[in-house]
């Protein structure tokens, strides 16, 4: 039996399933040997989204929304394997995040759909599926889960580094020689953003921040954001669109009428970049190393902002580490597979706030 391993990933910015083909082994090695995004099709996209906000006929929809992921998830595996010259059966298990349509921490529960029996059948590969769960039941958040993974492959013996993906939301992990490692999700990163060129300039996302690059950040509107007491309260802590989503937006953007649509995506890309500097001031002073994952890797024009707002740091892509940005999560969920595999706790309680180590994941055999 191989030691690859596939991890899936789709996060909340719903443009497409992350499939990254990996290798670890017990000396903090790791590889992706191979990976692709398969674009996540309108219908489904919309599916999703419904999903995450209170609608009728839920568990219907969240059926068939799960059975359409995993086919679609399925036929990625396909392709990717395929393109790589690797049979299924040198696959040992297949790590899958699902797609979040829920997550309340504060109820105990967070809901991922992708039908992983189903994926495991389509695939003729094992899957281990609902990682979060096993942390809220030991009292912790459920996320994020991808510090772990950083930890695991990326820390300093040296020095402090700070990693942030940038995804639909943001996560900051700081690793710390010597510490214990700390993280939680600093707020909104892409998704208000996305949410907004959508239904402006009609594109799926803004690409490279070039249209926030046009506006100018509306001081007023980004004050009034910056209140929500979400921004001040310490992690462990994490968030998703049940919490930051276009009623939110529409909320803030009551109290300042007539803002140009322009400088409300210039506003949200201020916003994001902003609780990110303030999280890493407020938690890593000390950091100093910055490294950025996830979609917002590739925004030039949020990473602009993330430099002038920190000038003392270097703002870097993991890319210098030599982990692609866009396929760190889906590593990390191929790793939380392998990590099932040998029984090895998957969590960091110092992260998530669970009451210790736990083994996350179910197995879904094929």
């Amino acid at each position: 039996m191989s030691d690859l391993y596939v991890g899936i990933m789709s996060g909340t910015s719903l443009d497409g399933i992350d499939i990254a083909l990996s290798r670890f082994n017990e000396t903090h090695q790791a590889a992706c040997l191979d990976a692709l995004c398969v674009p996540m099709p309108p219908e489904l996209r919309q599916q999703l989204l419904d999903l995450c906000s209170p609608s009728s006929d839920e568990l219907f929809q969240a059926g068939v929304a799960g059975n359409a992921w995993a086919r679609l998830a399925a036929d990625g595996v396909a392709q990717l394997l395929a393109r790589s010259h690797i049979s299924p059966t040198e696959i040992r298990a297949i790590g899958s995040h699902g797609q979040t349509v829920r997550h309340h921490p504060e109820h105990g529960f967070s809901l991922q759909i992708g039908a992983p029996s189903l994926l495991a059948e389509l695939t003729g590969i094992d899957v281990i599926a609902d990682f979060r769960s096993r942390d809220l039941a030991a009292g912790g958040e459920g996320a994020p889960l991808v510090p772990a993974f950083h930890h695991w492959l990326l820390s300093s013996p040296e020095t402090t580094r700070t990693l942030v993906n940038i995804g639909g939301f943001a996560n900051l992990t700081i690793l710390r020689p010597e510490h214990p490692v700390f993280g939680f999700d600093s707020g909104p990163g892409n998704a208000l953003m996305d949410n907004w060129a959508q239904r402006h300039i009609g594109t799926p996302y803004d690409a490279d921040g070039r249209w926030a690059a046009q506006g100018e950040a509306h001081q007023e509107l980004l004050e009034r954001m910056l209140c929500d007491p979400y921004f001040a309260r310490s992690g462990p802590k994490s968030t998703g669109r049940e919490y930051f989503h276009e009623a939110w937006l529409a909320e803030h953007l009551q109290h300042t009428p007539k803002v140009p649509a322009a400088d409300v995506q210039a506003t949200l890309a201020t916003l994001t970049a902003t609780t990110i500097a303030d999280s890493l001031r407020r938690a890593a002073k000390d950091t100093s190393e910055l490294f950025i994952c996830g979609g917002g890797a590739r925004n030039a024009h949020l990473m602009g902002l993330l430099q002038r707002l920190l000038p003392e740091q270097k703002v870097q892509s993991t890319e210098v580490l030599g982990v692609s940005p866009d396929w760190m999560e889906a590593m990390a969920f191929a790793w939380l597979a392998w990590r099932f595999g040998q029984r090895l706790a998957g969590n960091l309680p110092s992260v998530t706030g669970a009451r210790g180590e736990r083994v996350l994941g179910a197995l879904y055999p094929a």
